[in-house]
């Protein structure tokens, strides 16, 4: 049996002739460069992720740059944000001249530990070099814990940009007037910044990025920013960028982004026959660690996107042999990610950033190992892929 990491052939086979429809009105219309197809997919992202503005851009990574940027992050600056992730998040802040500073992960969630970011953010008061802004990562589909960080925020009035470029339409529970509301991923902090990358639970047919934000100024700054700081045109009070979300992604992504809540549901339900099925297997804990869902003990989360999985990630000793043991047997797994940020040949000279010890970041590099999770997926791979992970560690 065939089990890829990932096959996005079922999905456009449902939506080929839409697809098409959607690309021949571009091209008809000869408008290339943003215009009304862009304009509605942005109000469309905007009022899915519970924001004002939707701000398109060429990609994830640009998504972030512009969003620092519009804050004038630059050189001198730090950002405080995690060492366990993808590496557009620091070289994003790296391009501005800022620098990042690293707080360890927590071990169940894989997100920023708001604990160390208040230690940090204490031990940095009155610093030359202030801490700018904050950026935490939304990993694998589940929210960083936003309450405390949004306290911590409002606290040392500093911004918050989310890297949620894994985890639109995840939602986090957060706490008003004794009562719980779900806020969405992208709506919490000033920016959210979203990837539309192939892969991604939205994923367009080629790059693609959204700053989302409901300030109304630093929606005009990013648009400014992504377009050459030009306003009107050949006027640039800014100096920006090309960050300009293609037109036929976008009319890609309208077409897709009708059917998202099904397929995160599919990617939960799928989820949840993982979990069933390792703990028959007796495979829980020990040797393999499960995605913890941390926002599930709230008595309504099924009702929510407490975890998106745009990927399923286990902890498990003998990952690399396992890795192989999975390809040996048709069955496609990725590691995410293989190095932490601060231990990256490009930064192994920089002061503040290399010679530092994450230790359970640093843990997650070399035990996590992510497994086929894509909606399409049958019941019949699901168990393939365990009786396979079973039949190495018996």
């Amino acid at each position: 049996m065939n089990v890829p990491l990932l096959d996005l052939k079922p999905q456009l086979e449902v939506l080929r002739a839409e697809i098409l429809d959607a690309v021949t009105g571009v091209i008809d219309s000869t408008g290339y460069i943003l215009g009304p197809v862009v304009e509605r997919f942005e109000n469309e992202v905007a009022e899915y992720t519970g924001t004002k503005f939707g701000v398109g851009v060429s990609s994830g990574t640009d998504a972030l740059l512009a969003a620092l940027m519009s804050l004038d992050i630059g050189e001198g600056d730090r950002v405080l944000t995690t060492p366990y992730t993808f590496f557009a998040t620091m070289g994003t802040i790296l391009r501005t001249g800022a620098t990042p500073v690293f707080v360890d992960i927590e071990k169940d969630s894989f997100n920023v530990d708001p604990r160390l970011a208040a230690e940090t953010l204490e031990e940095a008061v009155g610093s030359s070099n202030p801490i700018k802004a904050i950026l935490p990562v939304h990993l694998y589909g589940q929210c960083a814990d936003m309450q405390p960080l949004l306290d911590l925020s409002k606290q040392y009035s500093i911004p918050i940009i989310e890297d949620a470029a894994q985890a639109i339409g995840a939602e986090y529970p957060l706490e008003k007037d004794g009562s719980i509301e779900w806020h969405r991923a992208g709506s919490m902090g000033i920016a959210g910044c979203f990837s539309f990358f192939p892969s991604k639970n939205l994923g367009g047919i080629g790059d693609g990025g959204m700053v989302t934000t409901s300030d109304k100024e630093y929606a005009a700054i990013l648009r400014y920013n992504r377009n050459h700081g030009a306003e009107p045109k050949y006027y640039h009070a800014r100096v920006g960028g090309n960050f300009r979300l293609d037109t036929i992604q976008a009319a890609v992504l309208s077409v897709k982004l009708k059917h998202l809540q099904k397929w995160h549901q599919a990617r939960r339900k799928n989820a949840a026959t993982y979990s069933s099925l390792f703990t028959d297997a007796g495979l829980v804990n020990e040797p393999v660690e499960l995605p913890h869902t941390v926002y599930g003990k709230y008595a309504d989360h099924e009702q929510h996107n407490h975890h998106i999985y745009n990927q399923f990630v286990i902890k498990v000793p003998k990952r690399d042999a396992l890795r192989e043991h999975l390809a040996n047997n048709s069955i496609g797994s990725e590691i995410y990610y293989p190095l932490c940020l601060h231990q990256q040949e490009c930064v192994s000279g920089m002061p503040g950033i290399a010679k530092q010890h994450f230790p359970i970041a640093e843990e997650a590099a070399m035990t996590s190992l992510a497994l086929p999770i894509y909606p399409e997926l049958s019941g019949e791979q699901l168990e393939y892929v365990v009786r396979t992970i079973k039949n190495f560690y018996q």
